[in-house]
């Protein structure tokens, strides 16, 4: 047995934690799920049914991690220490896992839906406005390379999987900093050999 089952589905955020299991060099036995028959083993470690979901088969137990940031993290956490801030960093790494597991999904989501924010409302919403969120990262990644500034760590591939989804699906606008940064994560190998295995399993699916 691997050391984590991943509960993935190609065209899901599964793709984030594929990459993650990548960076980190971690083993993983990939269950495929059906959207409408998911398997009873994924319902009992995530009731919700939500991708992707991973099982640690640790020595002292299963452990079951689901939210691709978490996951993100968590691999990092267990399987690849050199992706983990350093002290210096810890800062800005936590600020933009949270910031794109919080704001920007949130506000992209809101985009995609066509969901607007009623000005009064804007305090109450946890964005704030599309506008300031998108210009927020864009001020980041204008000046820095990464999230921790000009060295890849596990928050890059939470971070990256959410701006290469909005340049992909026009969810965020175009930015010079967003493609920049977007290029210099897809020139990974890691990125590479995740990608090549979800879109095999998308083309087959298509076949």
């Amino acid at each position: 047995m691997a050391d984590f089952t991943f509960f993935t589905h190609p065209m899901s955020r599964g793709q984030i934690a594929r990459w993650a299991f990548h960076e980190a060099g971690a083993d993983y036995d990939q269950v495929l799920v059906d959207w409408a028959d998911k398997p009873a083993e994924l319902l009992a470690a995530n009731p919700m049914g939500k991708l992707p979901t991973i099982i640690h088969h640790g020595p002292d137990g299963d452990h079951v991690v689901s939210e691709a940031a978490a996951v993100c993290h968590y691999l990092a956490e267990t399987a690849a220490p050199e992706l983990l801030p350093d002290r210096a960093e810890k800062a800005e790494y936590f600020r933009w896992l949270f910031f794109a597991a919080g704001p920007l999904e949130a506000a992209s989501t809101a985009k995609a839906m066509g969901w607007d924010v009623p000005e009064n409302r804007t305090g109450t919403a946890g964005f704030g406005t599309y506008e300031r969120t998108v210009d927020t990262l864009d001020w980041w990644l204008s000046e820095h390379d990464y999230a921790c500034g000009d060295r890849f760590t596990m928050a890059d591939v939470y971070l990256g999987s959410q701006v290469d989804w909005g340049i992909s699906f026009k969810t965020l606008p175009e930015r010079d900093s967003f493609h920049a940064y977007a290029g210099r994560l897809r020139g990974r190998d890691a990125y590479a050999a995740a990608k090549a295995i979800d879109n095999a399993l998308i083309a087959a699916a298509h076949d």
